[in-house]
């Protein structure tokens, strides 16, 4: 009976939820790790542009942030590719909060997002 409550509280927050809206940041904050040297870096990208980070160039289609709340999770959408042969290492939103629900799968790189930026 408890437990029915519970979900039945769960299903009737979950459509609140769902319809919060977001922010769309003029940039975002990354953070990298070279896994073979150990060297960590800070990205600042701003929307549409591209960054290199070594052997990778990271592309910022899209950020945001919960409305009214900058400092809110953010989540990004994000292409990143090798720039030795061109090949497509990630394509997809990530999520600051949970960084290893969509997360880039490389041997040498660790990428993830920090936070939207707004100016």
């Amino acid at each position: 009976m408890i437990l029915r409550g519970f979900l039945a509280a769960v299903l009737l927050a979950a459509p609140a939820a769902a319809q919060q809206t977001a922010t769309e940041a003029t940039g975002a904050q990354l953070r990298g790790v070279d896994r073979i040297n150990g060297e960590v870096f800070e990205i600042v990208v701003s929307s549409g542009q591209t960054a290199r980070l070594q052997q990778i160039e990271i592309t910022l289609r899209s950020c945001r942030y919960p409305a009214g709340n900058p400092a809110g999770d953010a989540f990004a959408s994000l292409e990143i590719t090798d720039t030795n042969d061109g090949s497509r290492l990630f394509s997809g939103w990530m999520i600051a909060s949970s960084p290893a629900l969509s997360a880039m799968d490389h041997p040498r790189y660790d990428i993830w997002v920090m936070r939207c930026t707004t100016s």
